[in-house]
């Protein structure tokens, strides 16, 4: 875009921008300030949606009443456009989640098209089972009497549940341990001992850490040592995930990790001018800041490297620093606050409590008194 700002579109047989499907894209993008990854994820789901309808000869205005056929066409179509033959013992090409998200891509792209007067009205009635308040108990109707709609998808595959588990503070020496530059090093501890997510982490620039006692000098009102995660267009494609910027106090590890990491980057000419805090420093392009795909490659090697028993992912170093957070016997909120979440109850699924927590809970009932008499 003339802005600087970039989004993922879709285009036809004869490359030509499919304008309902750009004009939708390009509201998620800018309108809703989603990350430039959310429309790459969105553009692909669409298109195979419109995929679907060119090859099976149907409209897209009118296919959603087919859904339940485009889910077996995705789970038994390979991307290339080849068949699978359907039958007991055949793996689907795609995972149930997978197709989930797909789904979820499509009808967003449907909405906005009966919004935009593009598609007729009864198309959410085909994607969505639409019901009102009226339809609920008298006590679950609330106090204000206002009718509200409520939205529930018609077609979903069940997935297993598969909660993300937190990295030990064991696999985490273990990473850091086998780190070959003082970089891969930092990375490893801004992930678990910062919380930082990896679009955070490879957004950051040298000028969001204020590494001060007093940072009157940056015009920063807050003490101590403490990175700023602010959501900002990004080169490389990072973005923060949350809207809202927040603060997070780094500690002595981070910081000798930082000042190591200096050192090294004095050597690399090429970073010089580059602002990002992570750069490439032994692969071309030298000196360009480090991108999402990168920071993936190096755990899956440091979990090779380190020998551990599963893989590691980035995130779950995140889940590691919000376990140890709850460890140490911080509140919700400041967990909140540190991971940036809006909500007190989205970090409950961060926690992961050690076996020391749940001994010291048991530990800290009371026991009644009568009862050590009686056994006595």
């Amino acid at each position: 875009m003339p802005s600087g700002g970039s989004y993922w579109t879709v285009v036809d047989d004869d490359y030509d921008v499919v304008p309902v499907v750009d004009s939708y894209l390009r509201e998620l993008r800018f309108g809703r300030d989603r990350a430039e990854s959310t429309t790459k994820a969105y553009a692909v789901s669409i298109g195979l949606f419109l995929r679907w309808c060119t090859r099976t000869g149907r409209q897209w205005r009118t296919a959603p009443r087919d859904m339940g056929l485009f889910i077996v066409w995705l789970k038994y179509t390979r991307i290339d456009g080849a068949p699978v033959v359907a039958g007991p013992g055949v793996e689907p090409v795609r995972s149930a989640s997978r197709i989930n998200q797909i789904l979820a891509g499509v009808r967003g792209f449907l909405s906005y098209a009966v919004i935009a007067k593009e598609a007729s009205g009864v198309v959410l009635e085909q994607i969505y089972e639409l019901a009102d308040t009226r339809d609920l108990p008298l006590a679950a109707q609330g106090e204000s009497g206002h009718l509200r709609y409520r939205l529930r998808a018609r077609h979903s595959l069940r997935q297993p549940t598969t909660p993300v588990d937190r990295a030990t503070d064991h696999e985490i020496v273990s990473l850091f341990r086998v780190c070959r530059s003082a970089r891969d090093r930092l990375i490893v501890l801004l992930l678990s001992r910062a919380g930082l997510r990896r679009g955070e982490l490879t957004g950051l620039r040298r000028s969001d850490l204020h590494l001060l006692p007093d940072n009157a000098k940056h015009h920063c009102l807050i003490l101590g040592a403490h990175v700023h995660v602010v959501r900002r267009e990004n080169s490389n494609g990072a973005v923060a995930k949350s809207r809202q910027s927040r603060t997070v106090p780094l500690d002595f590890l981070v910081l000798l990790a930082l000042d190591l990491y200096y050192l090294e980057r004095t050597g690399s000419p090429q970073s010089r001018s580059c602002d990002f805090l992570l750069v490439n420093l032994f692969r071309d392009p030298l000196g360009a800041p480090m991108t999402l795909g990168a920071i993936n490659e190096l755990f899956a090697a440091l979990c090779v490297r380190a020998n551990l028993d599963r893989p590691i992912s980035p995130h779950q170093c995140r889940h590691g620093f919000a376990s140890n957070l709850a460890d140490s016997g911080a509140a919700l909120d400041e967990i909140q606050g540190l991971l940036g979440h809006a909500s007190p109850t989205s970090a409950q699924p961060y926690l992961h409590p050690s076996n020391e927590r749940l001994r010291a809970a048991v530990d800290r009932i009371p026991t009644p008194s009568s009862l050590i008499g009686d056994h006595s």
